[in-house]
């Protein structure tokens, strides 16, 4: 299982605003089948493969210079586990969150 969090940030448009940029990106990230949750710096993608969670981001990078951005600054978080079965996002903060609450 990877999960992966990407984040996009469009240079080079016309405007400081970059919420339609965003919404591109998120736009074909949500289209890529993957299990895909919003946050306020970054979507996390949930993915079988690497290959899959490289091709979804490329896919919303492209969809930012489409809408005419000079340039893109993304990152790419990776976590990816082949020592267990398959761990959603849940199962990884139900983790954290019996720790710290006990």
């Amino acid at each position: 299982m990877v999960v992966a969090e990407v984040s996009i940030f469009p240079l080079g448009t016309s405007s400081e605003s970059v919420s339609d940029y965003v919404a591109a990106a998120v736009k074909e990230l949500e289209g890529s089948g993957l299990r895909c949750t919003r946050g306020p710096m970054g979507t996390t993608v949930e993915a079988e493969t690497l290959e899959e969670a490289y091709a979804a981001a490329t896919r919303a990078q492209n969809a930012v210079f489409a809408m005419g951005a000079g340039r893109a600054y993304t990152t790419l978080k990776i976590d990816e586990r082949r020592d267990v079965g398959s761990r959603s996002t849940e199962d990884m903060m139900r983790s954290v969150d019996e720790k710290v609450d006990g």
